[in-house]
This record gives structure tokens, sequence and C-alpha cells, in this order.
């Protein structure tokens, strides 16, 4: 298959600004999925080193070197084989907000004679209180490893029938058989992406080797952001100050430290926290901006008239303190329409469809088809901001976020309030 850049309908118009796609506050899912508090409140404080699989929790915490089967239950099986697509009426995304191609959505309802409507959140908090409502009702949702099993524990999810979505087959291997949900069962990859530091190049005129001395830099000081996601920030300073490798830590003392290095940059740089990096660094608001990936790929298109990507630039850690991750899409189990909802997974993982909604949102599908080659020589990476791609090596090498126990998250948690509360 070939495609060709110039075709308008891959190509992403200048959209208007948009709403925060992550947001802080990932912890408090155990209330939210019913989960009783009093287990997570007697555990905090327990754990003082890196957890393992077998750490306290209801399930099994999946990790690379120890793969989790998520279990399908008699009372919540997969739709059978062969039904034929529902019709008419609504059918509801529960996602992030302008994380989809909205003329891929269009296109979508056309076809199958369905209005398509998005329901935004911010932040997993908010995608668990809005898929628990009581008469709402979901038909596709986009949750990360680090919160799938969670919801597969409390019923949130329904298993997938692979015969829906043949597609599957396009994706990376491993994501065909994932770590976090062996065999794919309730979920197929969406997108993937790294962490690190955007900026203004017609401004940082000096890179670091360490590129995330960018932000305690006082010369930029009023326009530095970090990320507001306690994960990536804290995450941040543990590697940046080499206080520990492990970005999952139960350690209460490494969290501490690296929260109080970020308790620093209020005063040193008069820090601020939001996800909007794709067009606060374009735009000239920050200077310098920790972020992901896909910001950097999507900032082109909110560059002022005139400038040209060459005033942006991106830097990424060493392959071996790169965070990168992955984002997926799953049915709920209240959907409706989940013969539909197999469909539109399907046409997601396409090859042109893909390619099509990367073009829109900057965020790569990790589809074998899609390149790193292929995207920039076909001009929709600059050729400046070409470390941005993430590529298969970088999860072999990098660092991943993972489930983690009630008491681990609560600890991130708590020392992220800290830093919010000066913030």
């Amino acid at each position: 298959m070939s495609f060709d850049p110039n075709d308008p309908a891959l190509r992403r118009r200048r959209p208007r600004p948009q709403l925060a796609r992550r947001d802080v506050l990932r912890g408090g899912l155990w209330l939210a999925v019913g989960v009783g508090a009093a287990p997570l409140l007697a555990a905090c404080g327990n754990d003082q080193t890196s957890e393992t699989a077998n750490s306290s929790a209801p399930y099994q915490l999946a990790r690379p070197d120890k793969p989790v089967t998520l279990a399908i239950k008699d009372s919540n099986p997969p739709i059978a084989n062969g039904l034929s697509p529902e019709e008419g009426g609504t059918f509801n995304i529960l996602n992030y907000a302008d994380y989809m191609a909205p003329g891929i959505m269009k296109d979508f309802g056309k076809e199958h004679n369905v209005s398509v409507q998005v329901t935004p959140y911010n932040n997993y908090d908010e995608m668990l209180a809005k898929i628990r409502q009581p008469g709402e009702s979901f038909d596709l949702v986009f949750p990360g490893p680090s919160v799938l099993s969670k919801m597969v524990f409390a019923d949130l999810l329904q298993p997938l029938n692979h015969s829906y979505v043949p597609h599957l087959k396009n994706v990376w291997p491993e994501y065909q058989n994932p770590w976090y949900d062996q065999g794919a069962r309730y979920t197929a990859p969406y997108t993937i992406y790294g962490t690190g530091v955007m900026y203004r190049a017609d401004r940082v005129k000096s890179v670091p080797e360490m590129g995330y001395d960018l932000i305690w830099d006082k010369q930029y000081a009023g326009k530095v952001y970090v990320l507001d996601d306690r994960q990536e920030a804290i995450a941040m300073s543990l590697l940046r100050n080499h206080i520990s490798d492990d970005i999952n830590t139960s350690n209460p003392d490494d969290v501490k430290r690296a929260t109080d290095s970020l308790i620093e940059l209020i005063g040193l740089v008069n820090v601020k926290t939001d996800i909007n990096a794709y067009s606060e660094v374009p735009e000239g608001t920050a200077t310098v901006h920790q972020c992901w990936s896909g910001d950097v790929i999507a900032g082109q298109y909110y560059l002022p008239k005139k400038e040209t990507p060459e005033v942006l630039g991106y830097w990424r850690p060493d392959d071996t303190d790169y965070v990168v991750g992955s984002d997926n899409i799953a049915i709920p189990k209240s959907a409706k329409k989940p013969v539909l909802a197999h469909m539109l997974i399907n046409d997601l993982l396409d090859n042109k469809i893909g390619l099509r909604n990367f073009g829109w949102n900057g965020y790569q599908p990790p589809l074998t088809k899609l390149s790193a080659k292929y995207l920039t020589d076909q001009g929709y990476i600059p050729q400046n901001l070409a470390n941005s791609v993430v590529v298969r090596s970088d999860f072999d090498k990098g660092h991943t976020f993972y489930e983690v126990s009630p008491s681990t998250e609560a600890l991130w948690q708590t020392n992220w309030a800290r830093f919010k509360a000066g913030a």
C-alpha cells in the first residue's frame, strides 16, 4: 500500500486550541471503581521497595517480565461471531478531548448511519466516574496499561472478539500479545509516545546533555512548564536527579526527594503545570515545557503565521532514560453498540486510516507499515524534530509506567499534592 502525503484527507488543518489530553490526579481510582478505601489507607507506607507482580492488590500487577492474562468471566463473555452491526442512534465514545480525527468519526457515522458523539475527560478519575455513572453507556474508551487491570477487575470492560478485528495483524507484534493484556483479550493499541522537553529553539541557544536541566534554568523563569501529570513529573525528577531509575518506585524516601526537587522549581523559575506544550511552545507562551512526543509533532500546526518548524526543538533522553508509553482502545461492558465498536477499532488499525488519524493528532499508532522512516520521509514530521518519533527499540530500553498497588498510588498522590499546593 502506498500513501499520497499531499492528500488533504491525510493532513491536519490548523485546529482550535485543544482541551487537556491528560491531566493530574490519576490516583483515587480505587474509590472510583468501588474498591474500599480502608485497604488502601492501611497499606499506605508499608511498601518500601520496588513492587512486583505479587504486591498487595486484588489482581496481578502486570510487568514485561511477568505478563498477565486478564480473566474472562462467564458473566462477561465476548460478543458472538457474525453479528450484524447496530444501526441508528448515537455511537458514544469516552475519550480524551481532540484525540481522534473528526473526519474519521464523521465518515464512520455516515457509513453506519449513526451519530458519533464524544464525551471528553481530562484524567482517569474523570473517565472512571463517567463510565460508572448510572444510566450512562459508552461504546469505546481509551485506558492505558496503568489502569487496565483495575477496570477489568471492576467489570468495566468487555472482552474483544478478534473475528471483528482482523486489522490487529497490522500492529507491532508486541501489541498483538502485550505484557499487560496477554492475547489482547480486552484491548487493541491506539497510540505510542515518549516524554522529553519541547522548547523554542530561537530562545534556547544551548541544550545541556541532561536536557531536563533546562527546566531548572533560571534564565527561562516565568516560561517553564512541567506536565500536569504526577507520574510524568515525579519520574522526570527521579531520573534527572539520579535518585532512582525505577519510575514506579514505592520507596517513600525516593519519591519525597524527587518531589522536593520539583518544589524547588516554584521559587527558582516560577514553574507552571499543564499539558498544553503542543500550543504553548509554538505560540511562545512557554519557552521550555516537559511534553509528550506527540505534542512535538502536533506543535507545527500551532505556529504563528510565517514561522516554520525550525523554531521548535525537542530534547529526548538517552534510550535508557527515556520514558515511553501507550494508550489502548477498549469496549466498555455498558456498550450498546459493541459490534460497531469492534468495527471502529478495526478501522483505526487500518494503515490508511491510522495514518490519517496520526496526521491529525500527532500521536503515532504502532502500525508496522507506518515506520519512523516513512513518517519522516513523507514529511509528516520535520527533519529537525525527527527525534520525536518513537521506535520499537525505545520500549526495550526505556522506562514504562506500570499499574501499581494502592499504597504506592497513594504515596505518589500525596507527594504530588505537596507540589501542587505550592505551584
